[in-house]
């Protein structure tokens, strides 16, 4: 089976970074992404709201650069989560990121509002020759 996942969005919020017990970063956020459909003479939007969880080196740099209103490419794969609540089964979809692109902000002034003065490093995470 194939599961692979491109999406662009802005995130909705600020992306919230922890650690697991062995160390591991983990940083979540969510994404809002747009989708214009065509209804007769109209033409209406559809958004979709959809988490992103992403680890490693990738998840501190994205903690680090990537701010609510950002717009970001996300590559990954689709997983669902499921826990129970209250004894009810619950699940969501979210994607597992295995590569993030920070893109232009709309005011033309570059890429994502940092934190610091200092650029983003190049993630590479699958570099397999050709």
């Amino acid at each position: 089976m194939y599961n692979k996942v491109i999406m662009i969005g802005n995130l909705t919020k600020d992306p919230e970074l922890r650690y697991t017990p062995q160390g591991t970063p983990v940083c979540n956020f969510r994404i809002a992404v747009n989708n214009k459909m065509k209804k007769g003479d109209n033409v209406e939007n559809d958004t979709l709201f959809i988490g992103v969880v992403t680890f490693g080196r990738q998840a501190e740099t994205a903690s680090k650069y990537l701010l609510k209103g950002n717009g970001v490419l996300v590559e990954g794969r689709l997983q669902e989560r499921r826990w129970e609540s209250n004894g009810q089964q619950k699940s969501l979809m979210e994607i597992v990121a295995k590569d993030l692109r920070f893109m232009p902000r709309r005011d033309g002034s570059g890429g994502a509002a940092a934190h610091t003065d200092e650029l983003p490093p190049e993630e590479t995470t699958d570099l397999e020759p050709f």
